[in-house]
């Protein structure tokens, strides 16, 4: 009887560690990271919209602290609680002062929508409203309307509908983001000139013809380039900085990939509205692109279950 205690103690200790391995999120920290990411097939393109106006949304200070510009709880651009009931982010304990919210619901009611780029994409951008950002935000209520301090962000997305899992998160596609790959899209904001596109377009080694890129894009040149680079060209160890002499144009090729600034409000969309925090029974999945990994909380979970398999060994023993 003795021992069948402490086989059930170690089970029980076993399954909490392995639940935490769950959580382990993996890590985009560039925009190279960006390129590792199978946007075509996996992952919606619409999430790199999503993402690059949710960076030029929010504040970020001197010291690396980043602020929310709107209330949450308001469902200012698709935003809500995120009650995390399938387990695909850290839990928050009891007494936790942070919350975490979902922001980009394009069918949810909200007094401020979102700008028309990411709200009605062209057809080649629509992500059939499955991506989301995820912000782990402090307590509004607790810290007042000037704190919504930021300390975590995810792009997320709901599994597609031929997969059959219902409406939770894919945490095979769920992506943190540091403040580096925030602060790099948050070079490419709207409304730059000539010369800041092209000091960007050298700044990241791209071959784009900025010229075609104003012409297409207006005023949102530097968003087109931002796909430009994460979407036609693949991270590269020799990457030069200098624009080939001859060339292609580029943008003929894949004119047919390019959103054009109005809206395209003729397509067919999937409705995945405000049934997101449903529990979710099967969180596995095949990854097919590799970003980087947290290192670091992987290590604690690695030897998390290293020590409680000593302790098992231990208890068998004596």
């Amino acid at each position: 009887m003795k021992m069948l205690g402490r086989v059930t103690w170690c089970c029980v200790a076993l399954l909490l560690a392995l639940t935490s391995v769950s959580a382990v999120q993996k890590e985009l920290d560039s925009i190279d990271d960006l390129k590792q990411i199978n946007f075509r097939q996996s992952v919606p393109k619409h999430s790199l919209l999503l993402l690059h106006w949710f960076a030029n949304e929010i504040d970020i200070d001197n010291n690396d602290i980043i602020r929310l510009a709107f209330d949450p709880n308001s469902g200012d651009y698709g935003s809500h609680h995120y009650g995390n009931f399938e387990g695909l982010l850290d839990t928050l304990t009891r007494g936790n002062q942070h919350r975490y919210y979902t922001i980009g619901n394009l069918y949810r009611e909200a007094p401020i929508q979102l700008p028309p780029y990411v709200l009605h994409p062209r057809r080649q951008y629509v992500g059939e409203n499955r991506d989301r950002i995820i912000a782990r935000v402090r307590d509004p209520n607790i810290e007042g309307r000037a704190h919504r301090r930021i300390d975590r962000v995810f792009i997320t997305q709901h599994y597609d509908t031929n997969e059959n899992q219902g409406t939770p998160y894919d945490p095979d596609h769920t992506y943190r983001i540091t403040i580096n790959l925030l602060r790099q899209i948050r070079e490419f904001a709207a409304g730059q000139n000539q010369q800041q596109l092209m000091h960007l377009r050298n700044r990241f080694g791209s071959n784009a013809d900025d010229f075609d890129i104003v012409n297409t894009w207006g005023e949102l040149a530097c968003l087109g380039l931002l796909l430009y680079i994460v979407f036609q060209e693949k991270p590269s160890s020799n990457q030069q900085n200098n624009r080939p002499e001859n060339r292609r144009n580029p943008w003929n090729e894949i004119n047919s990939y390019i959103p054009r600034i109005f809206p395209n409000f003729g397509d067919d969309v999937v409705n995945f509205n405000d049934d997101e925090d449903q529990e979710a029974s099967r969180t596995t999945g095949n990854l097919i692109s590799v970003p980087r990994i947290n290192v670091r909380r992987s290590f604690r979970c690695i030897c998390c279950i290293c020590c409680i398999a000593c302790i098992c060994l231990i208890s068998f023993v004596s």
